[in-house]
């Protein structure tokens, strides 16, 4: 920063640079310098202009990356920074994505754990990862300790723990009783320690679940965005912040609907040359928007005759189930957009009853 300075004010050194987040990113715009992100793969195609040879250092790319800049950085967007607000949400909501896929694999490696060493301990109920199960696994860590189970005994312990599961205790026990017999070589020490750490893993991620679903709770009700889309049909407290986390960013910055709904990737990309025409499935955008948006749309259908007839409508043109997601999806962003550029909050009520808002296209798109 202090080499930067050297050559004039922030404000008059654009920086180019091949990412959008990071330290550097962060410090750059900070201090007052405009950031111009390159893609990669568009800084790859440009090589040719310096030269055929394919050399590649750390200074020539800086060189080539300022030069580039300079003859075409009119064409080139500059990164506006996302209001503080948002990116609290965005990131709380993207942690929350990483502790539910850590939650998965804790889970698939439990009943991996159960099938080796304890199947009954998995058949007992329905659902793994269930606070009844946790705590079953937790009593009887290994089948020598649920050996002594009855009917009664488990039904009663099921009782004392709040079960409402509404199965009685003589189909909780046949399905225990039913259940292949352990084949593990390993003393029941060793078995019970590996289901109590097991287990202690899984509960440890859907603690900080529970935590991250109330502290995202409490950033939207104040978050300026959150009261255009709260009234949207089926979108909760979590889908809501995963839309405004990932959406948000884009609205901020997009300068016309269509460009929105481009970079939320839920239109295809054409490729036309000469007699050649193929409109393909997009894949350069931004993909936790696009799954953020994706999935408040299948929600949306359950909820609202609107969307519902959409999808329907797509699936009658022999649309496969994600492409029609993406046609709803489209439609939703055509609504966010007026809601956002309107200033006003989502009314179900006035949209049945105006019906001006374009959704459909009929431009197809790959699967």
């Amino acid at each position: 920063m202090a080499r930067l300075r050297k050559h004039g004010a922030p404000a008059d050194l654009p920086v180019a640079i091949e990412t959008t987040r990071g330290l550097a990113v962060d410090r750059l715009l900070a201090a007052g310098h405009p950031v111009v992100p390159v893609h990669p793969n568009a800084f790859h195609a440009m090589r040719a202009r310096w030269g055929a040879s394919k050399a590649k250092t750390d200074a020539g790319d800086s060189m080539k990356l300022a030069d580039y800049l300079r003859t075409d950085g009119h064409l080139l967007p500059r990164l506006e920074p996302t209001e503080r607000a948002t990116m609290d949400i965005q990131a709380l909501t993207r942690t929350r994505a990483d502790h539910i896929e850590a939650k998965v694999a804790a889970v698939n490696q439990l009943a991996a754990l159960l099938d080796m060493h304890w199947p009954g301990g998995k058949a007992v109920f329905s659902e793994l990862d269930s606070d009844i199960a946790m705590a079953f696994l937790e009593r009887y860590p290994t089948p020598a300790s649920a050996a002594k189970l009855t009917a009664g005994r488990l039904e009663a312990w099921c009782k004392r723990r709040g079960y409402s599961g509404k199965k009685p205790g003589s189909v909780l026990i046949e399905r225990l009783r039913a259940a292949p017999s352990a084949a593990s070589r390993l003393s029941e020490a060793a078995v019970e320690q590996l289901v109590r750490v097991q287990v202690q893993m899984v509960q440890g991620t859907r603690a900080t679940i529970r935590i991250l679903d109330k502290v995202i709770a409490e950033a939207l009700e104040t978050h300026p965005y959150a009261p255009l889309f709260a009234t949207m049909p089926r979108i909760g407290k979590v889908s809501l912040g995963q839309v405004i986390g990932e959406i948000g960013p884009i609205l901020e910055r997009a300068q016309t609907c269509e460009q929105l709904i481009a970079e939320a990737g839920v239109v295809p990309v054409t490729r036309a040359s000469g007699k050649s025409r193929v409109v393909a499935f997009r894949f350069a955008t931004n993909r936790r928007a696009r799954l953020a948006l994706t999935v408040f749309a299948d929600n949306s259908r359950h909820g609202s005759d609107w969307a519902a007839k959409i999808y329907n409508d797509a699936r009658a043109r022999k649309k496969r189930h994600p492409h029609a997601i993406r046609i709803l999806a489209r439609a939703w962003l055509r609504v966010m957009w007026a809601c956002w550029r309107d200033g006003a909050c989502y009314d179900p009520v006035t949209h049945q009853a105006n019906g001006k808002i374009n959704t459909v296209s009929e431009e197809p798109l790959a699967a």
